[in-house]
């Protein structure tokens, strides 16, 4: 069975992560899935809008550390640095649906999307420090404008999980669902989005993140720092830790 999924759904595409035996980690060739299914996406006139979402006990873990780090060659045609410069570039409205583990990609990822929701079930969690790496896919840029400067420093720096409800008084998601209607209300919202005139929707989104060349420039610089704490003895001792755990 495939580790990513794909349905259109009245003008949907709904991508779903289904790893679950590992916790939907993010490997290379799910990354290039991903970015695939978005590109035909955005170029099909009968999709008006993308939905994210994994199964109900977890969003995504975040990266697959074994097979990050057997590919660690990066730079901007790295699968998962295209995945997320093409997440930039989208046009047509994005909706997510947050259930258990969102961790790192996870949680940035969601700085991208236009409306979030999510379950009580739901952590969020952005470990980049504790694993000697830095933030990734411009959320250096965006979470402080999102929560605040020092929210976001206590976030990134210290890499602490938060549950729903404070991703919500952040500003982070939209709402908190429950679980099970969490998945239905993600769709229903992202059906009310694709029924609304196109042009008008993805310029008003377009006019929301005026900012875009500005994240850009800062997820390239993210992406350098990234390569440099990747290749550093810290961060290998971090993961070779975090390996044998």
């Amino acid at each position: 069975m495939s580790t990513i999924q794909v349905r259109d759904d009245n003008g949907v595409r709904v991508i779903t992560f289904n790893r679950p035996d590992k916790r939907n980690a993010l490997n290379l060739q799910m990354y290039t899935q991903l970015t695939e299914y978005l590109i035909q996406g955005e170029s099909d006139n009968e999709i008006r809008a993308f939905m994210f979402r994994g199964q109900a006990d977890c969003f995504t873990s975040g990266n697959d550390v074994a097979d990050f780090l057997q590919n660690s060659g990066l730079g901007a045609d790295h699968p998962a640095f295209r995945f997320l410069f093409c997440l930039l570039d989208l046009q047509k409205p994005v909706v997510a649906a947050v259930t258990g583990a969102a961790v790192g990609i996870g949680t940035t990822m969601l700085l991208h999307c236009d409306l979030v929701y999510a379950d009580n079930s739901a952590k969020f969690q952005l470990p980049f420090v504790q694993l000697a790496l830095v933030p990734e896919a411009g959320a250096s840029l965006l979470l402080p404008q999102v929560v605040g400067q020092t929210k976001a420093s206590e976030l990134l720096m210290l890499g602490e999980s938060f549950d729903a409800n404070a991703a919500h008084e952040f500003g982070l998601i939209n709402e908190v669902i429950a679980s099970d209607t969490v998945f239905d209300y993600a769709l229903k919202r992202a059906h009310q989005l694709a029924s609304l005139p196109p042009i008008s929707l993805q310029t008003t989104k377009k006019l929301i993140r005026y900012n875009r060349e500005d994240v850009r420039k800062q997820m390239e610089k993210e992406l350098l720092e990234f390569e440099q704490r990747l290749a550093s003895d810290e961060a290998k001792a971090r993961f070779a830790a975090f390996l044998k755990r």
